[in-house]
């Protein structure tokens, strides 16, 4: 068996354009995984191998790759940075120990950073800081730091000082041991020269490395004593104490360089084996029950437990279905039975592989701590539990954001009808985040999706993989109703035709719910008036009809309901006639309930340079945004800003236009709110006027 204290999972997660892929790109280099690199702006990266990430130079999908450093064996993911992705960094981050945060030099803390430092704080995964592109204009290593304080809320802990700013950038200090690193060769990253400290710098290096150490004996009573004491740690000291500070999450450990110009990797992967925890050191993961919640077991990090097994990603290339597995405790071999829990199916492991982006290694057998890939499985999906038939459980479930965006497509021929719907089986089944629903009344397949790049790359993917050519009706929002008066009520369902009859009576509470909550039930009845039996037919039955709200029958969120007294007949009521009472008392009551039209609105974040921030902020205000920050730097100005779906489609062309082709935005989901009546009203007769024409077909 391999030695589980020699593995590192990790990945690399970062906002779009930090250089994580690039990162990644000189990780396998260094580590004689790859023997050219491939440069992202050619379209050559490794780990990029899909043709729309070649071509637009972004990473859509995370990829996989297994390499070693010194000794230790490292299982790589790296992640896209757009946030119509972030579905495959939540996923990722699920199932790693570390990860490697990359930040630029001259942009900072951006809006994905942010996205992405939460999802893993949620994971509790241990991270070391690389802040990459130091060559570039107007980076500054220390405003960085600065900025990973304040707007991620994190301690870093600066391990290096860089010697030069932005083209006179050629090397980095190591602190720990006041020793220069200097690549003098931009192409030969394995040849630097180990020196002194420059001499303009020794104070500045005096500074950081104090506090580094005051950072670091935090973790061990004897060392701080000793250190108050005057004698300073020694290096495997102090190396033991940021590991046990990183492990905790209580300080991250900082490095910088640029990973385009082969400078600063190497200290990089030393901080991954000698700071991030092993698969062991981490916390186990919860087991749940049936209903999702922890039972207080936990699947622990050894071989000679049963397999538990998650499954966090399928991937259908051009081998066939791949399950990208993470074996939490004990061994798979080839031709086991394993059970999928969710399903209570067994399957048979017919191959396994070890993954380097699109390429594989055969293998045999596989065990706790590894990331692999099973080729073959059928019934099994994103979140899945994989376990030993003879001890059943459940891992706890993966929870993916709702589409705030859809579109209509129809293929231009009939052959294509088939094509299309094996693709988009296929799709579904790998992102999580994209959903499909087929429109009864007219035929139209409808893809919903993240944002409007997410919708854009799936319609290429069906195109251009799978050769199904499409008409694309424009963009619609995801908009949702809800209520806004609180209402008393009572209903009673009554039918009698010969024999027994159907009989329900219930007095109900309706009340707007708080923001987020979706739809919740209660049940306050007491003296037996409504049978306890019943109220799950109850609850079902308002639940079935929050598909379609009052006001234009877009689905109905944040309503809270409270069964507070009824009646009922000891022959003639039963679930079913309780059930159809819950029913009626829904179309009765919510149109008395002030139902309004809400709409999502995205958290946008722009960056544009500083002579076109007046022509950026009236175009956000004239979309209906509310501008909530400005933050001045260097080479630009970030405005972050609050702004209705339905107003942002087509912006990056008008963004580009305003900016001279320079400007930049991201944008992510963050909540509903009311719409206007101006909007409300054009939504609410829009789909109406859709709604008649489909009746007439």
């Amino acid at each position: 068996m391999n030695d589980l204290s020699k593995y590192r999972n990790i990945g690399i997660f970062a906002h779009v354009d930090a250089g994580k892929t690039t990162t990644t790109e000189r990780i396998l280099k260094l580590t004689g995984k790859i023997h050219k690199t491939g440069e992202v702006h050619d379209g050559a990266a490794t780990t990029d191998f899909m043709a729309q990430e070649q071509e637009r130079g972004i990473t859509i999908q995370s990829a996989a790759t297994t390499c070693f450093w010194k000794d230790h064996r490292l299982n790589i993911i790296d992640t896209p940075g757009h946030v119509d992705f972030t579905v495959e960094v939540y996923r990722s981050l699920k199932v790693l120990d570390g990860g490697v945060g990359v930040f630029c030099g001259s942009g900072g803390v951006e809006p994905q950073s942010e996205t992405n430092w939460r999802y893993a704080n949620e994971s509790e995964v241990a991270r070391v800081i690389f802040v990459n592109k130091l060559d570039r204009v107007g980076a500054d290593f220390l405003k960085v730091v600065g900025q990973v304080e304040k707007v991620l809320g994190a301690n870093p802990l600066v391990m290096v000082l860089p010697i030069g700013r932005e083209d006179d950038f050629i090397g980095i200090v190591d602190l720990l041991t006041r020793k220069s690193h200097v690549w003098p060769d931009p192409g030969n990253p394995e040849k630097f020269e180990i020196g002194e400290v420059p001499e303009d710098m020794v104070d500045l290096v005096e500074e950081w490395r104090e506090k580094l150490i005051e950072g670091a004996v935090e973790q061990d009573d004897d060392v701080m004593e000793a250190y108050l004491d005057g004698v300073e740690p020694s290096i495997d000291d102090l190396k033991r104490c940021i590991r046990k500070g990183t492990i905790a999450l209580d300080f991250f450990p900082t490095y910088c360089g640029s990973a385009f110009k082969d400078k600063g990797i190497q200290l990089v992967l030393d901080a991954v084996v000698d700071y991030l925890p092993s698969p062991t050191e981490v916390e186990p993961q919860d087991l749940t029950d049936e209903e999702g919640e922890p039972n207080g077991k936990f699947a622990l990090v050894d071989v000679n437990e049963p397999l538990r097994a998650l499954a966090f990603k399928i991937m259908d290339d051009r081998f066939g279905a791949l399950t990208f597995t993470r074996i939490y405790s004990g061994v798979l071999n080839k031709g086991d039975t394993i059970l999928n829990s969710f399903t209570g199916k067994t399957e048979r492991i017919g191959r396994m592989v070890e993954m380097h982006a699109d390429d594989r290694n055969e293998i045999d057998t596989a065990q706790a701590g590894d990331i692999i890939a099973i080729v073959g499985m059928k019934n099994v999906q994103t979140g899945h539990t994989l376990c030993d038939p003879k001890h059943p459980c459940t891992l706890e479930a993966m929870i993916f954001p709702e589409p705030v965006i859809s579109i209509a497509v129809a293929p231009k021929d009939k052959s294509s009808v088939e094509k299309m719907s094996i693709a988009i089986g296929k799709m579904v089944a790998e992102d999580p985040s994209f959903r499909v629903e087929t429109d009864e009344d007219s035929g139209e397949t409808i893809l919903k999706g993240m944002g409007e790049l997410h919708l854009d790359i799936k319609v290429d993917i069906l195109k251009r993989t799978y050769g199904v050519e499409l008409d694309v009706g424009a963009p619609q929002v995801a908009y949702r109703e809800t209520i806004t008066q609180e209402i008393d009520d009572s209903y009673t369902h009554k039918k009698q035709s010969g024999g027994s009859g159907q009989f329900g009576k219930i007095d109900y509470r309706i009340k707007p719910g708080e923001p987020g909550t979706g739809y919740v039930f209660s049940s306050s009845v007491v003296g037996g008036n409504v049978p306890k039996e019943f109220f799950p037919a109850i609850e079902k039955g308002f639940a079935g009809m929050m598909e379609e709200g009052p006001v234009a029958g877009f689905p109905v969120l944040d309503v809270e309901i409270e069964l507070y007294d009824g009646g009922f007949h000891s022959v003639d009521s039963s679930a079913v006639a309780f059930e159809l009472a819950a029913r009626g008392a829904y179309r009765q009551s919510m149109s008395k309930a002030g139902p309004q039209l809400i709409e999502p609105i995205m958290k946008v974040d722009v960056f544009t340079p500083e002579d076109h921030v007046g022509d950026v902020i009236g175009d956000l205000n004239r979309r209906r945004g509310m501008i909530k920050d400005q933050d001045p730097s260097s080479i630009g100005v970030r405005i972050k800003a609050d702004v209705p779906l339905s107003e942002m489609f087509g912006y990056i062309g008008s963004l580009r236009t305003m900016t001279s082709g320079r400007g930049q935005f991201s944008m992510e989901f963050a909540h509903y709110l009311p719409c206007p009546n101006s909007v409300s009203e054009e939504v609410v007769a829009a789909e109406l006027e859709r709604k008649a024409a489909k009746a007439k077909k």
